[in-house]
């Protein structure tokens, strides 16, 4: 569907717009592709090169993802937010299900699995840019908090459905099936995006500079902007625990106090509960009020629920914590991201977005052995201490910025991306 020209100023509650729906689900299907293609990808890793050479496989998709994901956003904002991410979809797809029939044909080497996971992760970088700034062209300005509380029940349902589906295919299909589950639900996503209609900018980025100038350019926006430079230090500070560090913490707090694996559970499940209640809220709630100074406020519960998790005495309080700082810390990252998006000139979004993405996930892998090697010296108290200790900054971070601290979900009409 051709979307040049079209104008989405629905002032509709993005849950009752049809477009907005299919963009959700677009990236609910792509969510859980992502989830059984890693699973599937560390199951073959498994089989092929033993449980140790599974984090190789693992980090060879990251480390590009990282070290390409700003380019990605310079891409997105060059060729538009919805051309490039179903361009990247499309090859997601097809480099997935090219797999799955090399696995089927003969038994993958290692060097497959490394190849796949290169490739995916230089993709990935520029996927995520672009599926990330879509939300200011496809719903009106003042819809752009419900939209965030959407994309997080979003993701809460494909990490939820992601596991079991995985685990199933594996089981009765081996990894072959289970890439070619991943590859049909990235066709899924790519087809749903197809049919998303967007704004065109005003002012598309210029094709002759060069694309270096260009991620200067945005870098620059984002350093020299009152409201996003704060904003983009509260946003790495608050989501440098809790993109994925966080999980191993519960695996080896619940180790370390004789819970085990269904107490973990028990702990994991709470925080997903939490997060997806924040994420309601955001979709159902009118509107969040002085949305600035509501940020620092869930950061600073954020901090002491993660510091109490630490010393949670029983199971039953380590659940209840858990809960807790999956709400906060879920308000506070719907919060942010709606924020961002407001704030961010449209001809930026891609590259601001991809600075904010490579804050919550590109630098999360860095971070895993530091997990162990804390708990390993001064346990896991020490380390959800330090969560709360990292959290308390963000929100002093958030707190010192009197602009920040005034700012708003509603911009002003000129800020709003705008047709052509």
């Amino acid at each position: 569907m051709s979307t040049r020209g079209a104008a989405v100023e629905s002032e509709r509650p993005a849950y009752r717009d049809a477009n907005v729906l299919r963009w959700l689900a677009a990236y609910t299907a792509s969510v859980t592709g992502d989830v059984v293609y890693f699973l599937a990808l560390s199951w073959a890793a498994t089989r092929v090169a033993g449980p140790s050479q599974v984090g190789l496989v693992v980090a060879a998709g990251a480390l590009p993802r990282a070290v390409l994901m700003l380019g990605g956003g310079v891409v997105a904002d060059r060729f538009g937010p919805r051309q490039v991410a179903v361009l990247s979809d499309a090859v997601r797809c097809a480099v997935i299900l090219a797999v799955a029939g090399a696995v089927v044909a003969s038994a993958p080497g290692a060097w497959l699995l490394i190849a796949l996971a290169l490739v995916f992760g230089v993709v990935d970088a520029v996927f995520m840019p672009a599926v990330g700034a879509l939300p200011p062209w496809i719903t009106a300005p003042a819809q752009l908090a419900r939209v965030q509380g959407m994309r997080g029940l979003s993701v809460r349902l494909g990490n939820a459905a992601g596991p079991p589906a995985a685990g199933a295919v594996l089981v009765f299909g081996g990894a072959a099936g289970a890439f070619a589950v991943a590859g049909a639900l990235f066709a899924v996503s790519l087809v749903l995006l197809l049919t998303v209609r967007t704004r065109e900018p005003a002012a598309p980025v210029s094709r002759h500079t060069s694309a270096w100038r260009e991620l200067g350019d945005g870098l620059r926006y984002v350093r020299r902007h009152r409201v996003l430079a704060p904003l983009v230090a509260v946003v790495g500070l608050s989501e440098m625990c809790f993109s994925g560090p966080v999980a191993t913490g519960l695996v080896l707090l619940a180790d370390e106090r004789g819970w085990g694996a269904p107490g973990m559970g028990w702990i994991a499940s709470a925080f997903s509960v939490g997060a997806a209640a924040a994420a309601l809220l955001f979709t159902v709630a009118p509107g969040i009020p002085r949305a600035g100074l509501a940020m620092p406020g869930a950061l600073l519960v954020t901090a002491a629920g993660a510091v109490a998790l630490g010393r949670a005495p029983s199971l039953p309080a380590a659940a209840t914590f858990g809960a807790l700082i999956g709400l906060t810390s879920g308000f506070a990252t719907a919060v942010t991201s709606a924020l961002v998006q407001t704030e961010a000139d449209p001809r930026y979004l891609g590259r601001v977005t991809s600075v904010t993405t490579l804050c919550t996930l590109g630098f999360a892998p860095a971070l895993f052995p530091a997990v162990g090697v804390t708990v390993q010296l001064w346990g896991a108290e020490a380390f959800f201490a330090g969560c709360g200790a990292v959290c308390l900054l963000a929100a002093v971070v958030g707190l010192s910025a009197p602009v920040l601290r005034r700012a708003e979900l509603r911009p002003p009409r000129s800020a709003a991306p705008t047709g052509r």
